[in-house]
């Protein structure tokens, strides 16, 4: 069921926000303002992880793009107790010339920026990014 909502807003913002939307790959109004709302509010309620409270529970994906030689140190990240890993992935970017490692996991913020701050301090990781699972209070899983 679907409901809706209306909002008023200034000439400029109205006029450009069919741009906006194009710009970002949307083609439904509707469904990018919501998830324009979701992410925004989100964002005010967690912030991003290095502002995050260390105790709050995280869920998310790490991405790691490194060279070949660091990977017991990756094992080593998997099969401590800091972060509960539920999946990882492993693959060779032959364009790139790097492997990359995606580590689906849950943790407290601390762990995450602990673990982070390990591999980044790690001759041979080229770039580590974190994307936090969007903040939901029910849904399909």
């Amino acid at each position: 069921m679907s409901k809706i909502i209306s909002f008023s807003s200034d000439n400029n913002f109205s006029d450009s926000l069919d741009y906006i939307m194009e710009k970002s790959g949307y083609n439904n109004r509707s469904r990018f303002l919501r998830d324009a709302a979701l992410h925004f509010s989100d964002y005010k309620q967690r912030g991003d992880l290095s502002e995050m409270e260390d105790d709050l529970v995280v869920e998310g994906h790490m991405i790691v793009y490194y060279q070949h030689g660091i990977e017991n140190k990756l094992v080593d990240i998997r099969h401590s107790n800091d972060l509960e890993i539920s999946t990882y992935n492993h693959s060779c970017l032959k364009h790139s010339h790097t492997c990359v490692d995606i580590i689906q996991a849950i943790g407290t913020a601390s762990n995450f920026r602990k673990v982070i701050a390990q591999l980044q301090d790690t001759s041979s990781v080229d770039k580590i990014s974190f994307v936090s699972a969007p903040l939901r209070t029910e849904g399909c899983c």
